[in-house]
């Protein structure tokens, strides 16, 4: 009778365990979006509970998600000075031929109007 009651309670602690210990490890992404502020850690804590209906089919994916962003460089892998000299330049590029349209516009309004 002992070992009946004995064998009851093992396995209510092991299936106590199994689920408190699921619900623990479904956490574990938004406690890493949380801890790096990202901005859609709520989006990843509800996605979270999703997954336990899901049998943490998007697990894995929230547990990227949630490492991509950092917030000392957001979304991008690295940072790149150079890639924002080259769009600095671009703009600058971009200014100059919108400045020779609107000049080559000018004189052409201006040669068709003096015919």
């Amino acid at each position: 009778m002992f070992l009946n009651y004995f064998a009851l309670g093992v396995l209510i602690v092991v299936f106590l365990v199994i689920f408190y210990g699921i619900i623990i490890i479904h956490d574990i992404p938004y406690e890493i979006a949380k801890k790096r502020n990202h901005p859609h850690a709520d989006a990843i804590h509800v996605a979270g509970w999703v997954s336990l209906f899901t049998l943490h089919v998007l697990w894995p994916f929230l547990w990227i998600w949630a490492t991509l962003y950092r917030p000392d460089r957001g979304w991008g892998m690295q940072s790149n000075p150079q890639s924002q000299l080259q769009y600095e330049n671009l703009q600058l590029r971009i200014a100059e031929l919108e400045r020779q349209i609107k000049t080559q516009q000018r004189s052409d309004t201006d040669n068709t109007q003096g015919n």
